[in-house]
């Protein structure tokens, strides 16, 4: 068929360029130590930024969910699928983040992704004048979503607020979005809020804040982004994952009661798909009380010690470590050869670290994509920069 043919040159095109992404099959729970093929490897890959995804009391919850409420839910939310869990849970989120936005309502979905086309979409649904103010370094989710949205867009450079600021005040827009990734997937930096929430609310726009990496994670309770930069605005729309520090799966979006009303009549992300199983709700709700708890607060302080080695650890003279502070920790290396080259020979030891190309990062800019985890030791750690740190000199 010349339409297979076709396929296949484009897949040897990408071939060519060192871009072809491979799957590999993991037999073991998600943890600082894996199999793969009947191999052990210590995984510097995953994004269980506190220890979670594997955590007994989690396990217990989520096997008491499924005694209570079954295997699946069965239909949307607006059907019949909305269960006693997932009211439980929103309930339970809104007050997580409620410190931090006025008169907060949650509302929970499968994934992020689905999250964050259901805001941008919802937010703009009747308004085809609107106007998306989106960061050059969003995520995909966040790109997607104010594609779909069909409203004006404006992407603005990385954490550029001038170019921001002059965007906003040329905009007479009556609906004004601004998006943003609170911790950056690839770099690991983090957006300046208090100064986009600032510019926000001078010119009348709402912030979507992506703190897929920050929920759990930052914050003295783990509360995320917000907590972090100890903001509180009427103007935050707040989306956090919970398949990452949370260690289950799904997502939620944080705001105002009338914004969450507004997205359950209008984003089709929420309407049309089937609720996530109720039990992984009921786990979440053991989760969260880690979060929040003691062994959340000693997590997060070993998570931040492990984050401090790395970098007192690596000395790289070819490669770069991007400055972050937060558990992704970004070497950049720049060719796809070679940082395929990197990953492979790392993956050879028995250390599993992401080697991220483009189109997730911009050309020339390919790296190795550490993640930390509070699950992973010191000498573990050590390891891995022992690892790095010779591989490169070679």
């Amino acid at each position: 068929m010349e339409l297979l043919k076709q396929l296949n040159q484009q897949l040897l095109a990408r071939e060519e360029r060192k871009l072809i992404r491979q799957r590999r099959t993991v037999d073991s729970p998600c943890g600082p130590r894996v199999t793969v093929d009947g191999r052990e490897l210590l995984a510097f890959c995953s994004n269980d930024y506190l220890g979670l995804a594997n955590h007994p009391g989690i396990k217990l919850a989520l096997q008491e969910g499924v005694a209570m409420y079954g295997a699946g839910s069965g239909a949307s939310h607006l059907i019949s699928g909305h269960s006693r869990a997932h009211a439980l849970l929103e309930e339970r989120l809104a007050a997580f983040v409620g410190d931090h936005l006025e008169s907060p309502r949650a509302l929970t979905f499968s994934t992020g992704y689905m999250a964050n086309l259901a805001v941008i979409t919802g937010l703009t649904a009747d308004d085809r004048d609107a106007e998306i103010f989106s960061e050059s370094l969003n995520h995909a989710s966040l790109i997607d979503g104010a594609r779909l949205a069909r409203a004006s867009v404006k992407v603005y450079p990385h954490a550029d607020l001038d170019a921001l600021a002059s965007l906003l005040a040329a905009s007479n827009a009556a609906t004004k979005v601004v998006v943003t990734d609170s911790v950056f997937s690839m770099d690991g930096d983090l957006a300046p809020l208090p100064a986009l929430l600032a510019l926000c609310e001078q010119h009348g726009a709402w912030l979507v804040v992506d703190d897929a990496h920050g929920f759990g994670t930052l914050g003295a309770r783990g509360h995320g982004a917000l907590e972090h930069f100890e903001l509180r605005s009427p103007y935050l729309i707040y989306m956090g994952t919970l398949g990452k520090a949370a260690g289950v799966a799904g997502a939620f979006v944080a705001a105002h009661e009338t914004v969450i009303e507004t997205l359950i009549q209008k984003a089709r992300p929420y309407i049309f798909t089937t609720a996530a199983p109720p039990a992984l709700a009921h786990a979440l709700l053991t989760s969260l009380d880690l979060l929040e708890g003691d062994d959340g607060m000693k997590r997060r302080a070993h998570l931040q010690a492990l984050v401090a080695q790395l970098d007192e650890g690596l000395h790289l003279q070819r490669w770069q470590r991007l400055p972050s502070t937060t558990a992704i920790q970004p070497i950049l290396i720049g060719d796809n050869a070679e940082t395929m080259r990197a990953g492979a020979a790392l993956y050879e030891q028995g250390l599993w670290v992401g080697a991220i190309r483009p189109p997730t990062v911009a050309a020339g800019t390919s790296r190795l994509r550490v993640t930390l985890s509070a699950g992973h030791s010191s000498l573990e750690v050590a390891q891995l920069i022992a690892a790095i740190n010779a591989l490169e000199r070679t």
